[in-house]
């Protein structure tokens, strides 16, 4: 059996395991064109359909399967809460004994595009959640939108989740903050130096703050821009490494807490790098179409999750010393994944495939 069809097979029997209901007809359908979406996006490292479709085994020709994956794509049936989200539910739901730490960021993709994403930060991962694609720049979407996407992301959340958001410069509108502290979660966003801040009736910007290198200045119970939202904190920090302060505003009342939990928000960066320009060139998509780059992004983040699950197998059972060096290691979770999914392939090994990073077995 070729490799490519081992991939092709073992993943479509794991997405049809772990469906939460009794596949039938056009739902078999769709998950054997996911399968093959996924297998393709992995062996291939790219998700544009014809390098996609020369990675998936079986008898229709390149072209034909071209136009499976671009009818996908179009297929207004095909969600995230159907194909998505039930292979990350039982890993929502087990988190959820803890705080949930999502980051808010956005990413160009495809032409002319932009995901805004909601990632839940576990094990130093940023894991895909939600998102939305718009047509856009990074930097130019509204509030709006931004409020849309908390709603997509609170829809499918346990009942009764204790949740912390954190966000970049864009994320702090006044609509944004509000909502969450309505919803009685925990936020640290980024904000930008000249935003004004009204304490006891004095306004100043926050960039007057007199911080130091190596260290932070904290001013509490203020109100925060001209339209005087509050009560917050706000914070200019200037950590070690940085060029300059960066500004924050939060209700945490605790600031160090505020900054542990911040810095969080940086894992992020790690799933658009293994999206893109390290892993599967999502944002060489040729699609132009948001809703079909969306649908794209399932099998997308569904590809990132198994190869992160590998690599997170490789290092528990001790693979990552047969296949990188011994005196250290400088690979990612997810280049490990990779180089483990050609271990696997090269020595006739099971293929372990899960979707869920709570799930972590010895390989034979």
């Amino acid at each position: 059996m070729s490799d490519n069809r081992r991939v092709y097979r073992t993943i479509l029997t794991k997405l049809r395991q772990l469906y939460p209901k009794n596949a039938k007809g056009r739902t078999i359908q769709h998950l054997n064109t996911l399968a093959g979406l996924v297998s393709g996006i992995v062996q291939g490292k790219s998700c544009q359909f014809p390098t996609i479709a020369r990675k998936v085994p079986g008898i229709a020709k390149p072209e034909s399967r071209i136009k499976q994956y671009s009818r996908w794509t179009q297929n207004g049936q095909i969600a995230q809460s159907g194909y998505y989200l039930p292979y990350i539910e039982v890993l929502l739901n087990s988190a959820n004994a803890q705080k949930l730490v999502f980051v808010m960021d956005g990413s160009e993709v495809g032409d002319g595009c932009i995901t805004l994403m909601i990632s839940l930060v576990y094990r130093k991962r940023a894991i895909p959640i939600t998102w939305l694609v718009v047509k856009g720049k990074k930097g130019h979407l509204s509030e709006e939108i931004h409020l849309t996407l908390l709603k997509q992301l609170q829809a499918v959340l346990p009942e009764n989740s204790s949740c912390i958001l954190l966000g970049d410069g864009e994320f702090d509108g006044i609509g944004l903050l509000k909502a969450l502290e309505d919803a009685r979660w925990q936020y640290v966003c980024r904000t930008a130096k000249n935003a004004q801040v009204f304490e006891d009736g004095m306004q100043f910007e926050l960039r007057d703050l007199p911080v130091l290198p190596d260290d932070q200045v904290v001013v509490s119970d203020v109100s925060f821009t001209l339209e005087g939202y509050g009560p917050v904190t706000v914070m200019a920090v200037w950590d070690k490494g940085y060029e300059e302060p960066i500004y924050l505003v939060t209700n945490f009342e605790l600031p160090d807490e505020a900054w542990h939990w911040y810095k969080k928000r940086f894992q992020i960066e790690t799933f658009f790098g293994d999206q893109k320009s390290r892993g599967f060139y999502l944002h060489k998509s040729h699609l132009a179409n948001p809703d079909r780059l969306a649908r794209l992004m399932i099998a997308a983040c569904l590809a990132y999750l198994w190869i992160i699950y590998l690599g997170i197998t490789a290092l528990q059972n001790g693979f990552d010393k047969q296949i990188h060096r011994t005196d250290r290691s400088d690979w990612s979770i997810f280049r490990m994944g990779l180089a483990f999914l050609d271990y696997c392939l090269n020595h006739a090994l099971l293929l372990p495939v899960s979707f869920c990073l709570l799930n972590i077995k010895t390989v034979q």
